[in-house]
Order: C-alpha cells, then sequence, then structure tokens
C-alpha cells in the first residue's frame, strides 16, 4: 500500500487488517424518564467502513454515541465490540479497547496549546508507571519520545505545523475542530466515532476535513462511525447510512438507497398536507 507524504506512522506501522474493528449494537434502548431516546436500535460496522448515521434534530444521534462511548447506560440491548460486550464499561476502558471520538460540542482545553491537548491524549498509552516517570527512567524517557513522535505526525499530517504552539483558545473554531480530530487520533482507536465534525466550518476548511478522513478511511481502512447534517458530505464519503427519526431506525443502505426511501424524505421534510 502506498505511504503517502505526512501519513502518520501509527498508519503506516500497523498493516490495516491490524486494525480490526467489528462493531455490533442489538436492540438498543434508552429513556429519560417518560421520554424515549432511542428505541430497539440495531447496527453493525465492519472493519474499514465508515458509517453514516442521520436523522434531523432530535432523532437520537447523539445519544447512540454517547452510550457507544460510555457516557450513556442504556436500559435495554447490547453493544459488542470485537465480540466483546462494551455495553456498561466506562469512557477510560472504552479507551483502551480502542473507540476513540471527537465532540460534536468542542472538548478542549482552551488555555493550552494544541501540541500539549493533543498529547494529553497518550496518557491511554503511558507505558510506565509512577516511580518510572518520577525518576525520567530509560522506559520513560523511550514512551515520551514515541509520544512526541505520534503526535508530531500527526500535526503534520493535519497540516497544523503552523499552529502547534498557539493556544487553543485563540483559534478559529475551524481549527479547532481538527485541533479535536487529531487528539481523538492520537488516541490510535481502531473506531473512531466522529460527532458532527464539520460543524461550523467555512467550505475551505470542510473540504480539508474531507481530505483528512478521506485518505485516512480510504488508505489507512481506519473505521469510523459519522454523525453529520451536511448531506453533501455524507452521501459523498460514506459506505452505508442509517437513519434515525424520534429515536427509531427507520432505513439503513448505501447512500442512494438512503437517498431515495421515502420514510427517510417524510422524516425531513414532513408529510404533505391537505389544503
Amino acid at each position: 500500500m502506498k505511504a503517502f507524504r505526512g501519513t502518520p506512522n501509527i498508519y503506516r506501522d500497523v498493516p490495516p487488517e491490524g486494525k480490526r474493528a467489528e462493531l455490533e449494537i442489538r436492540d438498543l434502548s434508552l429513556r429519560f424518564g417518560g421520554i424515549q431516546a432511542l428505541s430497539d436500535i440495531s447496527l453493525s460496522v465492519k472493519t474499514g467502513e465508515l458509517l453514516a448515521v442521520i436523522g434531523p434534530n432530535g432523532a437520537g444521534k447523539t445519544s447512540l454515541l454517547n452510550c457507544l462511548t460510555g457516557f450513556y447506560r442504556p436500559q435495554q440491548g447490547k453493544i459488542y465490540f470485537n465480540g466483546e460486550d462494551i455495553t456498561h464499561l466506562p469512557t477510560h476502558s472504552l479507551i483502551e479497547k480502542g473507540v476513540g471520538r471527537t465532540f460534536q460540542n468542542i472538548e478542549l482545553f482552551p488555555g493550552m496549546t494544541v501540541l500539549a491537548n493533543m498529547l494529553l491524549a497518550r496518557h491511554s498509552h503511558g507505558g510506565y508507571g509512577l516511580i518510572s516517570a518520577f525518576l525520567f527512567s530509560r522506559s520513560a524517557k523511550r514512551a515520551e519520545v514515541r509520544h512526541r513522535r505520534v503526535v508530531e505526525e500527526l500535526i503534520d499530517f493535519l497540516e497544523m505545523q503552523s499552529i502547534r504552539k498557539q493556544p487553543v483558545g485563540s483559534l478559529p473554531y475551524g481549527l479547532r475542530k481538527r485541533v479535536e480530530l487529531g487528539r481523538a487520533l492520537a488516541l490510535e482507536p481502531d473506531l473512531l466515532v466522529l460527532d458532527e465534525p464539520f460543524a461550523g466550518m467555512n467550505l475551505e476548511e470542510k473540504e480539508d476535513m474531507v481530505r483528512f478522513l478521506s485518505e485516512l478511511n480510504e488508505q489507512w481502512r481506519q473505521t469510523m462511525i459519522l454523525v453529520e447534517h451536511d448531506m453533501s458530505i455524507v452521501m459523498s464519503i460514506s459506505h452505508r447510512i442509517t437513519v434515525l427519526n424520534f429515536g427509531e431506525k427507520i432505513a439503513e443502505g448505501s447512500p442512494e438507497e438512503v437517498q431515495s426511501n421515502t420514510d427517510v424524505i417524510t422524516a425531513y421534510l414532513g408529510e404533505k398536507v391537505a389544503v
């Protein structure tokens, strides 16, 4: 497989077949008091696939991602990742299992630099204990060198060299979204969960983000779940699309199949009212 200039070694060094990410969600239901946020949702994602989850506002998309990434605990159903039941695992354990995420509302430290924000994501790959850190032993030095190398390569890949030492809070919104992606990638996830990564971006910023995600998915088989409202992007980069409406799955299939589905059209445009 061709190695693109700037592609991080975390993708060059690991063969695509080594990033296994088989996800299965079975009959997932989530309630908040009398509100049914999700009702019997089932879906699957195969290694190397880019699955988009779409639906009108309030359809349950972010609730589904929150169940998958350990922020919500569903009342019913199961979530399996690479054959293991992860339904009720805490978020830090899911990161160790290979699940990384970006957020709809940016969750960065605005007073810290781009580099520092991304290095924070490396805590799950520490590789040494408290005593080794205190003494800065040989193993700690080797681990720190690798952490810095991974982050610097991601900064190069995402074309953020010029802002690497700038505080995140001083950056335009679109660049902060790119930093958020870089921090998620610094976790070296097998499954990357993206919650509206294009929100708030201008056209040029969206084109750059499409380019980054497409290369990661098409050339390096990074498995992704994408929640996004920009239908032109969803239709152009997704392999399959799952459609939610009022917490229920109403359609699933290829972009072409979903685009022509009458239930999907109704969910977005509403029923015609007879006059």
